[in-house]
């Protein structure tokens, strides 16, 4: 690899931030400040002798001046070109102009009077002057304040961006350089710095920006503190100027509006009105090519002159095209600052400055970032209105409407240009789409006159709801809290989301169906040991529970396979393949339930029946709830894992939907016509054989037979509120586990079939523990409700399940 070449009598390599100068003998380039060359003297030099060239060949040759109303002064004067704008005739003229009086424009006020809330309220179209800043919340060091205290508290070695008026070109030097400038008894130049920004200074200390910008200002206000892109520091300036200076017609950066307060010396201002026609021929102005020799006033019709003397404070609203001369030595502080009164305005500069090719040094830094943070804040203020049934003021709506549109734009040429400021954190499809919800919504509320509810007043102003942050804030707290529960819930939708307890056991339950619909039992090496692990809390609970020998349990699944059945007296457990496993895992002791126990044996008396029924006859008391065995068979059911593949002989048949309506089927659950099709036998999720283990045979969800159009699923029905979800709808074919079993149990309730041929009530009591997860379904005796407790618990906690 060639080593990089050498430069200078410091003999480093090119420095692109450093100021560098050719030798027109040698042709080596040597650092301004290694050879002391000022950059704006550079110009100024014909033939340049370098250090080494100089003692043989002599100094450096100077140009020679032969005009005083050009920029290039080395033009013969021969009276046939215009002065160009800057130069010493050029100011001279200026100053013997006449020109409207700014009294016509400038609002007068005190400074107590100018707040947010009256500009918001009385709007702010022209500039305001406030003689003496106090009321203001301004704050700045005393008139005494020098250029070397400047220098003092800021650094000397600061480089800054030097004008030089004569040329209207802009070059860098230090800070003490311009000090030393200042100084001289004879300015060979008029130098102009109005882009000295101090905010990462000591001065920032000494410099208070006056309430209305720092409480209006989208950068304070809406600027987050974890934003990807720098913060912008356009606040805080730093004006000094030496008498004669100019600068040109132009408006500020990005439409910001302005505040300048002369702090000593006097400031003129050359001020014309955003209309459309003057915008228009501004735009067409800054961009020809002869721009600097046709003064913009004379192609207005009015250019108002404004003299803004020391101790004063103006206040220049967006888009207001504006010149200024230092008629004595100056110096004055001011700070730019977007807001929500003008955003239409602000935009259209915005995009006035990308077709004139403005460099990005002299636009508003990351305008477009803030604007879609703004547009964030927006909406949310909209939705509070909205919430609050109160209308928003006029000045906002507009603003809204203005931003979608280059929101839009500035999203498609996301795709085409590298240099995107869409925030991360902020999905401006859906941004755009809610704000155009939104103000679709005002629209049809104007368009049907206000609608019938009524408008809220709050506050003062003419019974109009404020519309500002800090003043929604200050009238209603509640507003807060639902803004932070917003904030919170993009917040949980933008974040990676952890999943909760329930999810992971309905993951568990969803793994332990696939397993028995492809058939043998096999591990996910994936999926088992998270799931596994996340229920060792669990898994201990329940063989805790089947230590004790006093227990009533009389049915244990593990992993979808029966390891021991005792609810009749002619079932052996000795057929299930894992009788072992069922001894070890003999499932938990269930607490004695007197009062429940006395309270069935009341229902019973009352039972015409005597609480005994023949078998086939269908009760007319309220169902119970039903058995494990036909709760997991209506659970496959629901989950379109389970068909039939011949008819159950000794269960009635029935005839499908589309040849002859159901009977006596009252269920709103869409899986009940194929559900009651027959009995499953708890031998199918078994592995051995068994004669009702033919009848049945897992199958494609798709297999499943047409429902009938008043029995298909509901497009977004209700979740079943209980305790497990807390009211949260969960999502779709996402129903947890408790939730399929009220489901399971309101099934039975209208129906009261899961066996063809088998009253509930004459189930045998029952209690069940499904082993790998960490809730029991218990019943002990009939018409009793159904529980479900939570053994991950040291204290049982049973969630009652209506039946």
């Amino acid at each position: 690899m060639a080593a990089a070449p050498l430069y200078c009598v410091c003999r480093q390599s090119y420095d692109v931030s450093r100021f560098m100068i050719e030798c027109d003998l040698c042709n080596d380039w040597f650092h301004g400040s290694c050879v002391q060359v000022e950059e704006h003297h550079a110009v100024d030099i014909d033939v340049y002798h370098c250090p080494n060239c100089e003692p043989q060949h002599g100094p450096s040759l100077m140009k020679k001046r032969n005009n005083w109303h050009r920029h290039d002064y080395t033009e013969q004067d021969d009276g046939t070109k215009p002065v160009q704008a800057g130069t010493s005739v050029f100011v001279k003229e200026l100053q013997n102009r006449t020109f409207a009086s700014g009294d016509e424009i400038l609002q007068w006020m005190p400074g107590e009077q100018v707040t947010q809330r009256y500009l918001e309220s009385h709007g702010w179209q022209y500039p305001i002057a406030v003689s003496n800043m106090e009321g203001l919340g301004l704050r700045l060091p005393q008139p005494s304040f020098s250029v070397k205290d400047v220098e003092q508290v800021v650094g000397g070695d600061k480089v800054i961006d030097v004008i030089d008026v004569a040329r209207q070109a802009d070059s860098k030097m230090k800070l003490k350089e311009f000090i030393k400038y200042y100084y001289k008894p004879h300015r060979p130049k008029v130098l102009n710095v109005i882009s000295l920004e101090f905010s990462d200074t000591k001065m920032a200390d000494q410099v208070v920006v006056p309430d209305v910008a720092q409480n209006m200002s989208w950068v304070e206000k809406y600027w987050p503190d974890d934003s990807f892109f720098p913060k912008p520091f356009v606040q805080k300036y730093c004006l000094m100027g030496v008498k004669n200076s100019y600068t040109d017609f132009h408006i500020d950066f990005g439409g910001t509006s302005v505040w300048y307060h002369v702090l000593w010396g006097e400031k003129i201002f050359y001020m014309i009105k955003p209309t459309q026609a003057n915008l228009a021929l501004y735009e067409a102005w800054s961009s020809s090519p002869n721009q600097s020799e046709v003064f913009f006033g004379d192609k207005v019709d009015k250019c108002y002159k404004c003299v803004v003397q020391q101790g004063t404070t103006l206040l220049i609203p967006t888009g207001w095209i504006h010149a200024v001369l230092t008629s004595q030595d100056c110096m004055a502080f001011g700070g730019n600052f977007l807001h929500n009164l003008n955003i239409g305005m602000q935009l259209r500069c915005y995009e006035m400055e990308r077709r004139l090719k403005t460099p990005d040094l002299f636009k508003f830094p990351y305008f477009e970032a803030i604007c879609w943070y703004v547009a964030k804040n927006l909406l949310e203020t909209l939705k509070e209105l909205r919430e609050d049934n109160c209308p928003p003021q006029t000045y906002l709506v507009e603003g809204v409407k203005a931003l979608i549109s280059p929101l839009k734009t500035w999203l498609k040429r996301e795709v085409t240009e590298p240099t995107s400021e869409v925030p991360d954190h902020i999905r401006p499809n859906r941004l755009i789409k809610e704000l155009t919800k939104e103000i679709r919504y005002l629209e049809e509320d104007q368009g049907s006159g206000g609608g019938t509810k009524p408008v809220k007043s709050q506050g003062s102003g003419g019974g109009q709801c404020p519309a500002t942050r800090s003043t929604l804030e200050r009238v209603c707290p509640a507003r807060q809290a639902r803004r932070a529960a917003r904030r919170l819930r993009e917040q949980q939708e933008l974040g990676p989301k952890v999943p909760s307890n329930l999810e992971i056991l309905e993951l568990h339950t969803r793994e332990v169906l696939r397993r028995l619909e492809v058939g043998p039992l096999e591990e996910d090496p994936t999926f088992c040991p998270p799931v596994h692990g996340k229920f060792n809390m669990v898994s201990t609970a329940s063989a805790a529970a089947a230590e004790n020998p006093d227990t009533h349990l009389r049915l244990t699944l593990h992993n979808g396979r029966i390891i021991r059945d005792a609810r009749r007296p002619g079932s052996s457990t000795a057929s299930s393949p894992v009788k072992a496993e069922s001894e070890r895992w003999s499932v938990g002791q269930l607490k004695s339930r007197e009062e429940m126990k006395t309270e069935s044996d009341q229902e019973q008396q009352h039972s015409p029946m005597g609480g005994e029924e023949k078998p086939g006859h269908l009760s007319k008391e309220r169902p119970t709830s039903p058995s494990t065995e036909e709760a997991i068979q209506s659970m496959l059911s629901m989950a379109g894992l389970l068909c039939p593949s011949k008819p159950d002989e000794g269960a009635t048949s029935q005839e499908p939907w589309w040849s002859s309506p159901s009977q006596g089927s009252q269920g709103n659950s869409s899986s009940e016509a194929w559900d009651n099709r027959g009995p499953l036998s708890l031998g199918a999720l078994s592995h051995d054989a068994s004669p009702e283990a033919d009848n049945y045979q897992y199958c494609d969800p798709s297999m499943s037979p047409p429902l009938h159009p008043c029995k298909r699923h509901a497009s977004n029905s209700p979740p079943v509120s209980n305790q497990a979800t807390k009211g949260k709808r969960p999502k779709k074919g996402m129903a947890t586990a408790k939730q399929r079993l009220g489901k399971i149990l309101k099934m039975n309730r209208h129906n009261g079939v899961f066996d063809g041929n088998r009253p509930l009530s004459s189930h045998p009591d029952y209690s069940v523990h499904l082993v790998d997860t960490p809730f029991v379904l218990e019943k002990s005796l009939p018409g009793e409700r159904a529980h479900l407790r939570d053994l991950s618990d040291t204290q049982t906690n049973r969630l009652t399940v209506h039946a």
